[in-house]
């Protein structure tokens, strides 16, 4: 497995073929990371070309990772070594705030366009612009019919992106084109699963002998399934709403405090119904953190029936079983490749999906 550098003009400065150990993970939506331990010689001239703000390519991966730690871990018995970490592309976003107060509404993708142009692409601040990031926008009606209602004032860009595509089930990636553009865009993985007929099923299981070692995690303990939301004004004169429901046992109450909503924007002023709308939207954005927690990880025979990067990708749906009778549909959250001296491996976590008519709370 080779990876190519880059330096900061995105030329080729070097190649690594060889390495004691490399751990690479690609995240769904969540900036993906990496770590590399290199073997160091009196004589080795590595350092020349692995420096802070290069850039690391994966021939596997379509993500492109930023170096940002080099240390180096000195011992007389098992030599010196070189330890390499940073993130990926989409890590760039965490650079940037929401300059000032933000009101969206209407189209989630033209929001978040809009909160990249003002951010990165094309600012009001000419310092604040980073050249060659562009916006590609999706056709697919997944990502094209969801809407947005909301609130910003001052918050980390990533952080807004990130929380907005999880609550939606969305991706979203930073890729380096043939340009040396950093293309940005929102996509949902592609369905491989026993619910549908127009692509190949991708099935892990030990049926089919492609699930290595697997582990299967579920939790309600950080359920919560009712928000009082609360916003501006104090004491008896704030604004609050409740989003959510259930009774008894089941109900799992979550204060949501919203005061950072504002009824004042610029243009005017929000009408009560129109402000109640966003607590609501926040409420709702809460309770996307707080649902049950469903994971099955496992390690995937990299070479048997299917391949990663060419039959199924991070974000995709697919089919999962173990051999204690848990089967049903999953998305791909994250993707770990691996190489040490024992060979490749490939770690996938798959985040079940909670099929209509399941119970919830």
């Amino acid at each position: 497995m080779e990876i190519l550098v880059l330096n900061t003009n995105f030329k080729s400065v070097y190649i690594i073929d060889s390495f004691i150990s490399m751990i690479w993970t690609d995240r769904y939506n969540e900036y993906g990371d990496f770590e590399i331990c290199l073997a160091l010689t009196n004589n080795s001239d590595i350092l020349k070309y692995l420096k802070e703000d290069y850039y690391l390519w994966l021939k596997d991966s379509e993500h492109c990772m930023i170096i940002e730690d080099l240390a180096v871990d000195s011992d007389t018995e098992d030599g010196n070594h070189l330890i390499v970490t940073g993130r990926s592309l989409e890590s760039i976003l965490e650079r940037r705030i929401i300059w000032g107060q933000k009101v969206l509404t209407g189209n989630l993708q033209d929001a978040i366009e809009t909160l990249l142009n003002e951010s990165i692409i094309s600012p009001s601040i000419t310092e604040r612009k980073i050249d060659n990031f562009i916006f590609e926008p999706s056709t697919d009606p997944r990502v094209t019919e969801l809407t947005i209602d909301a609130q910003f004032t001052g918050d980390d860009l990533y952080v807004v992106i990130k929380k907005l595509c999880q609550s939606n089930n969305l991706g979203f990636k930073i890729v380096l084109n043939d340009n040396n553009q950093f293309v940005f865009s929102l996509y949902a993985g592609t369905d491989r699963s026993y619910n549908q007929n127009i692509n190949p099923y991708v099935v892990f299981s030990p049926k089919f002998e492609n699930i290595i070692n697997s582990n299967y995690f579920t939790s309600k303990a950080n359920l919560k399934n009712v928000t009082l939301v609360a916003g501006e004004g104090e004491g008896v004169s704030r604004k609050t709403t409740t989003v959510g429901s259930g009774s008894g046992l089941n109900r799992r109450e979550l204060f949501t405090d919203a005061r950072d909503i504002s009824s004042d924007v610029d243009g005017g002023t929000l009408t009560n119904e129109q402000y109640i709308e966003k607590l609501k939207a926040r409420g709702n954005e809460k309770l996307s953190e707080h649902t049950v927690k469903t994971a099955f990880e496992g390690e995937v025979e990299a070479t048997r029936l299917f391949k990663y990067g060419e039959d199924f990708f991070v974000g995709d749906i697919v089919q999962i079983a173990n051999e204690y009778g848990h089967e049903g549909r999953a998305y791909i959250s994250e993707l770990i490749i691996s190489q040490s001296k024992d060979g490749i491996s490939i770690y996938p976590t798959f985040q079940t999906i909670q099929e209509e008519g399941e119970e919830t709370e």
